[in-house]
């Protein structure tokens, strides 16, 4: 398979002012011999490595682009091949041009992700890294972005690192006492190998617990604002997004099918959805909106359940609150620029409630504020300066890994034979490899590097 050389269209399709055609594998710079001309008149091999080209691509002596070629000799590539990127005109017509000269001439089509997968395979990059890459290309916010470019530069692979080093040692120990009686070694495991296995298991026990914060960092939290008809969802919206997104007007059930837009908030990715207003009604339309917004309430991470404080609680608004299952809720009382005292006792599930005018802009500065303070359980600090696992996948493998080192610390504090813990070692290694990828099955790899792109 790598063997082979691939080429693909690196940039989105379409139009703009320039589109990429990569090549990666031993026969790029004999296939662009084939299909440049330099306007140096050099030979393609006598061009240097890390420089870009002024030329034409050509085929069948018909000049098909002008083009600018960078060329990167392995192994210090992305891969570890050769690779040439053909920069040429961003029209749709004319990249798929120069692709298909480049594959009439000996590439083939690169399939989804297959660069980074190359890059994995050769050594270049590791499964994090290979995993962070994509968050790279997906993130939403800076703090998300921190994130994974903390994971590409090789964090969580040195931590794994290191981990994966205490438990060597022990198993190092193990061998020689085990192999090697004539050597004296003491039978009892040395108390600095017992003190590297705790730190580790802490070590592991701190990026399990970081794993809920790193993913709504990551993915953000979908957030749903119910209420009944004209207590201001819609303003909410509108006033959070900076724009007049929904339409607000004063006639009740305004608001019919779900409106969902994406806010940043503090680096938090808020995915933010304006239901229909939840009451009786016989209009068709209005009641499938209706029984959407009920659903939504289920599915929500953050419920933001919005009361008109302008006029007297009704049986509308506790039909709504007793629909509500779940204690990640937060009050809102709009329309504070009409003063109005309630009795909000009747509401034990809500521990707070914030004050706004939607139409007036007035507190949705506190609302921000108190969303993020929630989601972050009261911890606002900068997450993405500390090592955080965001994939569910290094959760699930650490936490083999520590059921592993918890059963060799129970086994060496009851004294039992050194033996017994061969297959706790084996598993904790495997399940430390499982993340880097040193351990890795095909089907795992195919999943995971077809959330790429072709050219990527």
């Amino acid at each position: 398979m790598l063997l082979d050389t691939i080429a693909a269209i690196s940039t989105p399709r379409g139009e703009g002012g320039i589109s990429i055609v990569r090549m990666s594998g031993s026969d790029s710079l004999s296939i662009l011999e084939k299909i440049f001309k330099p306007k140096s008149e050099k030979r393609v091999n006598e061009l240097r490595n890390y420089s870009i080209n002024f030329g034409h691509i050509i085929d069948n002596k018909q000049i098909v682009d002008e083009v600018l070629v960078s060329i990167m000799k392995a192994p210090n590539t992305y891969t570890r091949e050769d690779i040439v990127e053909i920069n040429c005109h961003g029209g749709f017509l004319i990249t798929e041009k120069v692709l298909e000269v480049v594959l009439k001439n000996g590439a083939r089509i690169a399939e989804i992700g297959e660069f980074t997968k190359r890059a994995f395979l050769n050594g270049r990059i590791d499964l994090t890294q290979a995993e962070a890459i994509i968050d790279v290309i997906h993130g939403k916010t800076e703090k998300s972005l921190s994130l994974s470019l903390n994971q590409l530069r090789g964090d969580l692979r040195d931590k794994i690192g290191v981990i994966k080093k205490s438990v060597l040692d022990l198993a190092a120990h193990i061998n020689v006492v085990l192999d090697y009686p004539e050597e004296g070694i003491d039978d009892p495991v040395p108390e600095n190998l017992v003190a590297n296995l705790k730190k580790a298991s802490n070590e592991i026990k701190e990026l399990i617990l970081s794993y809920n914060k790193g993913k709504i960092i990551k993915d953000g939290i979908k957030t749903a604002i119910i209420g009944k008809p004209n207590v201001g969802k819609s303003s909410i919206l509108n006033s959070l997004l900076r724009e007049e997104r929904a339409i607000v007007t004063h006639i009740p059930g305004t608001t019919r099918d779900i409106i969902e837009e994406v806010i940043n908030i503090n680096g938090i990715p808020l995915l933010l959805v304006d239901t229909a207003g939840i009451r009786n009604t016989d209009d068709v339309v209005e009641n499938i909106g209706v029984e959407k917004s009920k659903e939504l309430i289920n599915s929500a991470d953050l419920i933001l359940y919005v009361i008109d404080s302008s006029r007297d609680l009704d049986e509308e608004d506790f039909k709504i609150y007793d629909i509500i299952n779940t204690d990640k809720v937060i009050g809102i009382l709009n329309k504070i620029d009409i003063k109005k005292e309630l009795d909000l006792s009747k509401f034990p599930k809500i521990n707070k409630w914030i004050k706004v005018s939607a139409l007036e802009k007035l507190g949705i500065d506190n609302l921000e504020d108190e969303i993020y303070h929630y989601i972050m359980n009261g911890d606002v600090e900068d997450s993405s300066q500390k090592l955080v696992i965001t994939n569910v996948r290094h959760k699930s493998a650490l936490e083999k890994t520590n059921e592993a080192l918890l059963n060799i610390l129970s086994t060496i504090s009851m004294g039992l034979p050194m033996d017994l813990m061969a297959v706790d070692i084996k598993d904790a290694l495997d399940s430390l490899s499982e993340v880097t990828g040193e351990i890795s099955s095909e089907d795992l790899l195919d999943h995971i590097f077809s959330n790429f792109c072709v050219g990527k």
